[in-house]
């Protein structure tokens, strides 16, 4: 194909991208041929996934590339194409898009990056790991049939159990308006899938959670960001945004808020349900951090009564983010929407992840292991929070609670470009961009306190910090 020079001055990602494009102005690749995958390609030149990644995107915003989903990327024939000139790029490919989705999936699928200050779980020492391994054996004795399909809305006991949880955060609900999902995840993606049509505008945190962001705009959704403040919205911008958009939904994470760590107070609470009874949207509410809050704070769903306000929540954060189970609660006629939805979508959930997880909940430390995770994140959160003041980042503000802290430093105007020089070190950053629904570039990063303080990592952001 073409070879690689790591001695030249041309930096290695201007040689990829000329390399290609040579190969392509000349005939050699011809457009609809498949390009070697990012891993085959580092693999066999002997450089980071992470180099590639960055040529890859570049031949893309030149259009020498066309990235398909779940497929690779693919040879795309464009008249007047641009040549990059030696030793730079042009102004078109100086703007190109950092692949927001390549990037989330290395979350989950690059193990060999042993350090994830940027991750959104919990170490597993962390977890309920005991408690989890007693319900395995539990199961195991107990001789469960694993021959068939769980229940539609899932495992009943684990939802009445739901119902009781629910109950103590004031949310009176039935069992049957509880729907167990495969995570938190699959829930949002069900109300989504049910309530969003293509061209809808859809109100959503900004910044916010990056995987809703993908399935919104796959179902043609105009994302309409909502500032997120220290305490909880701009309440001035949501209204007007509510009279301008006149949106279907809006999809919120009140409490422990990713990736800012913010918490709403009780008044922009009220004033959020306010608007969506006067205005009639639905509000989608993402409580997966709840059991992480040392306070018992009121929820949207709590004030509401799940009147126009669909609760989500997850079991993942706390005891394991393998099981996947999630919990979704809603008025009766919604949650069948939702229920048949799943089941057109992909049958039941796993009632044995059911199992294990209402095992675990039931066990007679998991109260226990709560407190201490509490205990454990707030310690996290004060050190974390004064190392990082230490090296100079501005904090968004300091929770005390929860596993994530939103910082960006006066040095270093784009997260993006660190998060590749901190890939090069083994090390997961959070780049604010991918957590803005306009996907723009921002100097943002999101921390998970119980990843920073690895010697590596705060030793990395230190000669960042510094060097800047």
């Amino acid at each position: 194909m073409f070879t690689l020079n790591p001695k030249n001055t041309t930096p290695l990602v201007v040689q990829i991208v000329e390399g290609f494009s040579d190969l392509i102005q000349s005939g050699n690749l011809r457009p609809g041929s498949k390009a070697p995958s990012i891993r085959q390609f580092a693999h066999a030149h002997g450089v980071s996934v992470y180099t590639v990644v960055d040529a890859y995107d570049r031949l893309v915003a030149l259009g020498y590339f066309v990235s398909r989903p779940h497929s690779g990327f693919f040879v795309r024939r464009r008249e007047g194409v641009p040549r990059v000139a030696p030793g730079g790029v042009t102004a078109e490919a100086a703007n190109y898009n950092f692949d927001s989705m390549w990037y989330l999936r290395q979350v989950f699928e690059a193990r060999a990056l042993r350090m994830k200050p940027g991750c959104g779980w919990l170490p597993g020492n962390w977890l309920f790991e005991e408690g989890l391994r007693r319900s395995l054996r539990t199961l195991a004795a107990d001789n469960v049939d694993l021959g068939g399909y769980g229940q539609p809305k899932g495992f009943a006991p684990l939802r009445q159990l739901v119902r009781d949880m629910l109950a103590e955060q004031q949310i009176a609900v039935s069992a049957d308006q509880v729907l167990l999902t495969q995570g938190s995840s699959q829930a949002m993606d069900l109300v989504a899938r049910c309530l969003v049509r293509p061209g809808d505008a859809v109100l959503v945190d900004d910044p916010g959670y990056p995987n809703l962001f993908y399935s919104l705009r796959f179902l043609g959704a105009r994302l309409i960001g909502v500032p997120r403040t220290p305490n909880g919205y701009d309440l001035a911008a949501l209204e007007a945004l509510v009279i301008e958009h006149k949106p279907k939904v809006f999809f919120t994470q009140p409490r422990l808020q990713s990736p800012t760590g913010s918490v709403a107070n009780l008044a922009h609470l009220h004033r959020v349900v306010q608007l969506a009874e006067q205005h009639r949207f639905t509000v989608v509410e993402n409580d997966i951090y709840a059991d992480l809050d040392p306070e018992p704070r009121p929820s949207l769903a709590s004030l509401d009564q799940l009147q126009r306000v669909v609760y989500i929540s997850s079991f993942s954060k706390t005891i394991s983010p393998n099981i996947r189970v999630g919990v979704l609660a809603a008025p009766p006629d919604l949650l069948e929407d939702f229920a048949q939805l799943k089941m057109i979508s992909g049958l039941t959930s796993s009632e044995f992840s059911e199992r294990l997880a209402y095992g675990a909940l039931v066990d007679g430390r998991w109260r226990k292991h709560l407190r201490g995770l509490r205990e454990r994140l707030a310690q996290a959160h004060q050190r974390v929070a004064q190392q990082l003041e230490n090296l100079g980042f501005e904090l968004f503000c300091e929770p005390k609670a929860g596993m994530l802290l939103w910082a960006r430093h006066p040095e270093i105007p784009n997260a993006t470009e660190l998060a590749y020089k901190a890939a090069e070190q083994d090390i997961l950053l959070g780049p604010g961009h991918l957590f803005a629904p306009d996907l723009q570039p921002s100097p943002w990063f999101r921390f998970n306190v119980a990843f920073t303080e690895e010697p590596q990592v705060l030793a990395f952001l230190t000669a960042q910090t510094q060097a800047g």
